[in-house]
């Protein structure tokens, strides 16, 4: 087996790195719940596993010709992220709501704060679930991933060997190094729970995540 390694590394790192709806995801989970952040990131990498299964086989050079299949993937997952979007933009106006009528839950300390989240409240195994189906759906549904195992990890897959088998290789490089990044933002987002919980402050984010997942879901939708 023959890859260039040194190449692909850097660009699935300037991958990672360049913010997009996983990051938003992911980061957007982990400000929630830690544990619900590290289901969002197995989520996402899941998502790219059925990519790169998709590609060793080739369906998803079907998909990439043929201009239906496409624009129906692409269109899902814009009405996906702008779901997202819009469902948080109202589960903050509707907490903006209870608190100017004065319904806020009891327990909330000195400076505003309110200890006990709704994501803490929630049983374990539903806050899991639905992180990772978010970073599943937003991931399996965003048919750039597919086209990056097309059109981009090949340039790095050379001759001497099974093609699939680098590609599988590559591939599950990939997803190792984006469950490393995606948990080592989980933490660093964790640490920013408290400062978040502040009631103006998670107002501020989840408004600003809201529209950020909108805007980029019409994005999607509008690219040609």
């Amino acid at each position: 087996m023959s890859v260039d390694l040194v190449g692909f590394l850097g660009v699935v790192l300037v991958a990672y790195v360049v913010p997009g709806p996983d990051f938003l995801v992911v980061v957007r989970s982990a400000t929630e719940h830690p544990a619900k952040g590290r289901a969002a990131a197995l989520g996402a990498q899941s998502g790219l596993c059925v990519h790169m299964l998709a590609a060793a086989v080739g369906l998803s050079l079907i998909a990439a010709r043929s201009p239906a299949v496409y624009d129906a993937i692409r269109l899902l997952g814009a009405a996906y992220l702008v779901y997202l979007g819009v469902r948080a933009v109202l589960a903050a106006r509707r907490a903006a709501r209870e608190r100017a009528a004065g319904r806020e839950a009891v327990g909330g300390v000195e400076d505003g704060t309110d200890p006990r989240t709704p994501e803490e409240e929630a049983p374990a195994h539903g806050r899991w679930r639905s992180g990772f189906t978010q970073g599943f759906l937003t991931n399996v549904l965003n048919p750039k991933a597919a086209l990056f195992f097309l059109s981009i990890l090949p340039q790095f897959v050379h001759g001497g060997g099974s093609t699939s088998r680098q590609i599988f290789f590559l591939g599950t490089l990939d997803i190792v190094i984006g469950v490393a990044y995606w948990f080592a933002l989980v933490a660093v987002a964790a640490r920013l729970r408290a400062f978040l919980a502040r009631p103006k402050v998670r107002h501020g984010w989840e408004l600003t995540t809201g529209w950020l997942f909108i805007a980029i879901g019409i994005g999607v939708a509008a690219a040609a």
